[in-house]
C-alpha cells in the first residue's frame, strides 16, 4: 500500500460517498451501490477500482455475485504516520474516517480486513499456528495437528473450548488458513465479561468461520482475514470488529518488532 494511492482515492467526494455508502451497509454490489448514487454504472466502476487500488475497499465473491467490504488498514497506516505528527484538525476528515471505520467495521454478515506486513509467508504462517508465539500475541493456543478436517481446540488464558464442530477447514501452509471459530462456553463468556442475556444470544448462533490468505510481495506480505458464516442480524458479528482490527493489529506488530501491542 503507498500513501499517496490512499490520498488520492480519499480526495473525491464521489469515491468518499461510496465509503459512506459501505460505512451504512457493508458487503455491497455493484448494482446496490449504483442505487441512489447519480452516477452512471461505469462511473462507479471506475471509482471502486481507485478505492480497491488503494485498500480502502476489498472485494469477495459469493456465487456470481461480487461483494465490496470496507477495508481500515489504510486509513490506520495513515493515522499513526500522520495524525500523531500535525495538528489534528488538519487531518479531522482522516481522523473522522477512521474511527467510522473501527467503530463499525461490518454491517452485513462478513469482516474483512487486509493488512501488509514485513515479514515472510513462513514466519506469518507460524504465528497463525505455533502455541509459542499466538500465546504472546494473542493469549490463545490452539490444539490440532492442522490437517483439514481435524479438531481443533481452543484455549484461552486457561480457558479451554471444544466440541465436534470445532475443525480446521483449509490448511495449505504458507498460503492459506481457515477454521470454524470456537463455541461460546459459560466458562469464556465469564472470562471476557459477556453478561448471561448477551451470552444466550451468541451461544446459540451457529459457528462462524474466519480465513486466512497469506500473498507475498516483495519484501512484504499481504494477509487478507476474512470472518464469515454469520446469521442474519447475528449478535456475534457487532462484537469482533473492534477485537480483530487490536488482534491483527497486534500480529503486524510482533512480526515487525518482536514484541506484542498492549493489552487495550
Amino acid at each position: 500500500m503507498r500513501m499517496d494511492e490512499v490520498f488520492k482515492a480519499l480526495a473525491d467526494a464521489s469515491r468518499r460517498r461510496l465509503l459512506d455508502s459501505l460505512n451504512e451497509r457493508n458487503g455491497q454490489t455493484l448494482r446496490e451501490l449504483c442505487q441512489g448514487l447519480d452516477m452512471a454504472r461505469q462511473s462507479v466502476s471506475k471509482h471502486l477500482a481507485v478505492l480497491e487500488a488503494a485498500e480502502l475497499v476489498t472485494t469477495m465473491w459469493r456465487g456470481r455475485e461480487k461483494l465490496h467490504f470496507l477495508n481500515a488498514a489504510p486509513v490506520n497506516a495513515i493515522a499513526d504516520r500522520w495524525i500523531g505528527q500535525y495538528a489534528r484538525w488538519r487531518v479531522r476528515a482522516l481522523d473522522d474516517l477512521k474511527t467510522a471505520l473501527e467503530a463499525n467495521p461490518m454491517e452485513d454478515n462478513a469482516f474483512v480486513y487486509k493488512t501488509y506486513i514485513r515479514t515472510t509467508p513462513e514466519k506469518l504462517w507460524q504465528a497463525l499456528t505455533d502455541p509459542a508465539f499466538t500465546s504472546r500475541y494473542w493469549g490463545v493456543t490452539f490444539d490440532t495437528d492442522w490437517q483439514p478436517g481435524s479438531r481443533l481446540v481452543w484455549n484461552h488464558k486457561g480457558v479451554v473450548m471444544d466440541g465436534p464442530d470445532q475443525i480446521v477447514l483449509e490448511s495449505d501452509p504458507y498460503r492459506r488458513l481457515a477454521y470454524t471459530w470456537h463455541t461460546i462456553t459459560p466458562e469464556f463468556a465469564k472470562s471476557v465479561g459477556i453478561d448471561d442475556d448477551l451470552f444466550a444470544k451468541i451461544s446459540a448462533e451457529k459457528l462462524s468461520k474466519v480465513s486466512f490468505d497469506i500473498e507475498p510481495a516483495g519484501e512484504i506480505v499481504k494477509l487478507t482475514v476474512v470472518h464469515d458464516g454469520f446469521e442474519p442480524g447475528s449478535a456475534l458479528l457487532g462484537m469482533i470488529g473492534d477485537g480483530w482490527t487490536h488482534l491483527l493489529s497486534g500480529l503486524k506488530t510482533f512480526l515487525e518488532t518482536g514484541e506484542p501491542l498492549p493489552e487495550p
